[in-house]
């Protein structure tokens, strides 16, 4: 990826971020939709549609940056709009509403690992630009799943761990969320996202490689 250009690097990384941040967006309307509520769905959300969920400056210009400097890949979409009330169980459900973000960009890696693995057999012309696209994917989808599953609100991994708490617990760290987005903002600029997340990536990185040799 080093020996690309600027231009290059986005023509790679656009349809698989696009994608990955999309099936991420879709993946918990879908969950939500299957515990009772049809919020997301009433709003469009339910869609394969990138436009229904990119957001300028967090599917775009963060993205674009991260992709220019060559560092870690931060981005996020428009948050899916949940109506706990609507929820059979809404503390239980919203568990698994959370985890099908992440759960869908581990499935996309998986399949852009397969991809890479075909342009291995189709090499020259083809196959190059088609194996930097599917490394893409995967370097993609595994930092925004890692990201995500960060036990911090309004993250996923935030709503993970406010269903796994006790009520009251759970209450006290719902406080937090309104300093959530400062928080990851401030690792972010530190450089705390990479040394925490990195070591993760790389085991999971490798993983996934082992399957396709």
């Amino acid at each position: 990826m080093n020996g690309l250009s600027i231009i290059q690097k986005v023509a790679v990384f656009i349809i698989p971020l696009v994608l990955a941040i999309t099936l991420h967006e879709a993946a918990h309307a879908f969950m939500a939709k299957k515990y009772g509520d049809r919020t997301a769905m009433m709003l469009g959300r339910l869609s394969l549609n990138p436009l229904r969920h990119i957001d300028p400056i967090g599917t775009i210009l963060f993205p674009l940056i991260g992709i220019m400097l060559g560092g870690f890949i931060f981005g996020w979409a428009k948050p899916v709009p949940i109506n706990y009330a609507s929820l059979h169980n809404p503390k239980k459900d919203i568990l698994w509403i959370a985890l099908a973000g992440p759960v869908s960009n581990f499935a996309q890696a998986l399949v852009w690992a397969l991809i890479l693995k075909l342009s291995f057999m189709l090499g020259g012309y083809f196959g190059m630009p088609l194996g930097l696209m599917a490394q893409a994917g995967i370097m993609i989808n595994i930092s925004l799943m890692l990201l995500n599953l960060l036990p911090i609100l309004p993250l996923d991994g935030g709503r993970v761990l406010f269903s796994l708490l006790p009520i009251k617990q759970a209450n006290i760290y719902a406080r937090m969320e309104p300093y959530g987005m400062w928080i990851l903002i401030a690792l972010l600029l530190l450089g705390g996202l990479t040394y925490i997340i990195q070591p993760m990536y790389s085991t999971i990185i490798t993983f996934i490689l082992s399957l396709i040799q």
